[in-house]
């Protein structure tokens, strides 16, 4: 049948309800499935909405187009809509099925090397060679429309505040951000470099300067890194920059944005965001984007621990150490078996070992040597229940608290509510950290964050006492989000970028435009970035960014749909005066 013969769609498979029976439609869509049974045949037809089934019976006129017809084929169906006998209450349109009078094959299918509803049992590298059927599952369909509608929703509730949405530059200089940028050879410029973004940071603070004071862009971003779960070489950030404005007013745009995106999967979230500084959660929990659905924290036991007679505790004291403990819930009755496994978990982590304490049928137990009777006093003075089960670490107190934070993530999956949604902003980060490898200062989050203005007198003698105006958003032990306010005075700018060891012609060269901007009347501001995909990640419960990312890269940044990265000719190099060294 020609192409301009065919009936216009009537509506999506998925679709099909009550107010299409009895009614002649036509749908569009792929085989998902076929099957035969007394002597009717069934088509089960998918498109982005979902499935409907089709029955084709002894009144189909071309019964012989069925034999050309296999999965994964394209096909136009006219028919009428009549309820099921048998519903099938996991489809939105199981009620209803179509009494196929007409079939029109679209375009034909080899055998698919997978079927996108059987994804799940095939591996990665083959989803992501042929990623556009891996998208046509079900699951892939739902991700996306969900991915279009946050985007959409971020754009109007961004325009209702006051938002302006601008593009800045893809092609710029290399920053040092902390990654490795990806660079792009110019043709016209031998021998020099443009860079693919990290972040718009310097441009989105130029725009301040401009006076725009309220900027937005869901915007592409490049890292040449290594890669993991919620990592890709090339991303999408929403980036936002406010002037005139303050930490708290940014926090609460933010924390109502997330409640409109979280709403779109009907979560209730919570306002405000609970608030912990940088030095309240590592002495909590270890880490400074910690998962607030565990149910228990660090606690420091350094000081009981010292009354327990112990030769090995003590001479550990001696040196310096602290003890950090945790209270694992219901755990006392873990085996012998499991109490190993967790100190060869606490010595993979980079601890030294850990020192387990119950209470047992027949009293208690330490993997210590230590006296029942300080035991029994230790669980009442700290008011510890039976049941529970105690893990210690003990160590230099930044390795202890480190340990026992991966210790209790690593712990935690089993007692955390996986249901619930616990945002935190963690603050005042400190504004350095001491590159040993390369010995010096390097910034915590970028040189232009703006320390505290009750620390800049630390500046000169005690720079890594200094702590920053810069922000993180965590939820559920994942950042995904972080910022600060920015520094707005060329004086102040300039001896940072001398902090961090930069000499006067890499600060002309790489920020020079940046610092005359500055001159001329650069207003107060601050801002933040927040991942995109990692939202979205969590957003639809999926564990790794690569599934609400169309095409992405593997873990070794690799493209397997287009092979990417690939060889280029000798001619395309010679022209940008590039030599391959092996």
């Amino acid at each position: 049948m020609a192409e301009k013969e065919l009936l216009k769609r009537t509506v999506y498979c998925g679709l099909v309800g009550e107010a299409h029976s009895g009614r002649t439609i036509t749908v569009y869509g792929w085989v998902n499935n076929m099957r035969e049974l007394g002597g009717l045949s069934f088509i089960d037809l998918r498109d982005r909405e979902g499935l409907l089934q089709i029955v084709v019976n002894e009144t189909f006129p071309t019964p012989d187009i069925l034999k050309d017809i296999g999965k994964e084929t394209v096909l136009a169906i006219s028919g009428m809509v009549v309820k099921r006998s048998k519903p099938n209450p996991d489809l939105p349109s199981g009620k209803f099925e179509v009494i196929a009078s007409r079939i029109t094959i679209l375009a034909a299918s080899e055998v698919p090397p997978f079927i996108p509803e059987n994804r799940s049992s095939v591996t990665e590298e083959l989803r992501f060679k042929y990623r556009y059927i891996d998208l046509r599952s079900q699951a892939m369909q739902q991700n996306f429309k969900l991915r279009a509608k946050a985007n959409l929703l971020t754009r109007n509730f961004l325009d209702k505040e006051g938002f302006l949405d601008i593009e800045t530059p893809m092609l710029t200089n290399a920053t040092p951000e902390g990654a490795r940028d990806y660079l792009v050879p110019s043709r016209i410029y031998k021998g020099k470099m443009f860079a693919l973004p990290q972040s718009p940071q310097q441009f989105k603070q130029l725009l301040m300067v401009a006076g725009f004071e309220r900027y937005f862009q869901i915007t592409r971003c490049f890292r040449d890194e290594d890669l993991r779960a919620d990592r890709q070489p090339e991303f999408t950030q929403i980036d936002i920059e406010m002037s005139f404005s303050e930490q708290g007013e940014l926090f609460s745009i933010i924390e109502r944005l997330m409640r409109e995106i979280f709403a779109l999967r009907g979560h209730d979230v919570a306002l405000p965001f609970r608030r912990l500084s940088y030095q309240e959660a590592m002495a909590a929990y270890g880490s400074d984007k910690p998962d607030l659905r565990i149910p228990y924290t660090i606690q420091d036991f350094t000081d009981p621990a010292s009354t327990w007679n112990s030769d090995l505790l003590a001479a550990t004291l001696a040196q310096g150490a602290k003890v950090k403990g945790l209270v694992i819930p219901e755990a006392g009755a873990f085996s012998r078996k499991q109490l190993d496994e967790i100190n060869e978990t606490g010595k993979k982590l980079g601890g030294k070992g850990v020192i387990w304490m119950k209470k047992g049928d027949d009293g208690f137990k330490a993997s210590l040597k230590i006296g029942p009777e300080h035991m029994a006093a230790f669980f009442r003075q700290q008011k510890i229940d039976d049941r529970a089960l105690v893990l210690l670490v003990a160590d230099a107190e930044s390795q202890a608290l480190s340990v026992a934070g991966k210790l209790r993530e690593h712990l935690g999956k089993n007692f955390q509510d996986k249901d619930r949604l616990e945002f935190l902003w963690v603050t005042d980060f400190p504004l350095f950290f001491y590159n040993e490898e390369e010995k010096r200062f390097d910034s915590n989050h970028h040189p232009f964050t703006m320390p505290r203005p009750e620390d800049i007198p630390l500046l000169d003698s005690q720079p890594l006492a200094v702590q920053a105006i810069a922000y993180d958003l965590v939820l559920n032990g994942v950042e995904i989000g972080g910022g600060s306010q920015r520094i707005h005075d060329i004086t102040l700018q300039h001896k940072i970028f001398h902090m961090l060891n930069l000499e006067e012609k890499e600060i002309d060269e790489k920020f020079g435009f940046f610092l005359n901007a500055l001159k001329f009347g650069a207003p107060p501001h601050l801002g933040i970035a927040l991942g995109f995909d990692r939202l979205l990640m969590l957003l639809s419960g999926e564990d790794s960014i690569r599934e609400i990312i169309a095409f992405p890269k593997t873990t070794s940044s690799l493209c397997l749909l287009t092979g990417s990265p690939s060889a280029v000719s000798q001619h395309q190099l010679d022209e940008l005066g590039i030599a391959i060294k092996n």
